[in-house]
């Protein structure tokens, strides 16, 4: 599915592009399932289908209720990595992730529309807390969690009007599938994944 996907973006085949958008999380969340994973986690990959349907409809108001539905994954996924325990966040990757969300934040702010600046600036923080947190679920989950934070920077730096590479959204989605595969993986196969 997420290669009909990548395909359909590469070749510009909008239909195509926008039937199989909302299906990829449903099919992940299924196969989380079908291997004893965490009810928890597939709320996550449904929320995030909730945003990916919500973001091809456009429009400010629905782009903000998307970005709700990505945040309340967000909280699936800290969730998750509370009840799983772990290792401790280093101090370095916190610091790193708190000059990053700074910056970007800082740099994006006049570009943003007026009205998305503070929802963009409070979602991208509970971003950053949802990578740190896969911090401590290993070096998978952490992969997923650095990814998230690239694919949302692509969709800001995008809402802000920013110069995109060519076929942007193909990066944007090549990083999101693999943020949220690389979540779903380290999730389910944690020795504390359970039907929680």
């Amino acid at each position: 599915m997420a290669a009909v996907h990548l395909g359909a973006l590469l070749a510009g085949a909008e239909t195509a592009e926008h039937l199989t958008k909302p299906a990829l999380m449903p099919v992940l969340a299924a196969h989380v399932l079908t291997r004893g994973g965490p009810r928890l986690l597939a709320a996550a990959l449904i929320f995030g289908c909730g945003g990916d349907t919500l973001l091809q409809i456009g429009g400010d108001t629905v782009f903000l209720a998307g970005m709700g539905s990505f945040a309340a994954g967000h909280v699936c996924y800290l969730l998750l990595f509370v009840r799983g325990g772990g290792g401790r966040v280093p101090v370095a990757a916190a610091a790193g992730y708190g000059i990053a969300w700074l910056g970007t934040v800082a740099l994006l702010w006049p570009d943003l529309p007026a009205g998305m600046r503070i929802p963009v600036a409070g979602y991208s923080l509970l971003l950053i807390g949802m990578a740190l947190g896969a911090l401590r679920a290993g070096p998978l989950a952490a992969a997923g969690g650095a990814l998230f934070v690239l694919s949302d920077t692509l969709i800001a730096t995008g809402i802000a009007e920013w110069p995109q590479a060519p076929v942007p959204q193909l990066w944007i989605m090549l990083t999101y599938l693999g943020a949220q595969y690389a979540l779903a993986a380290a999730l389910t196969r944690a020795p504390t994944a359970s039907a929680t």
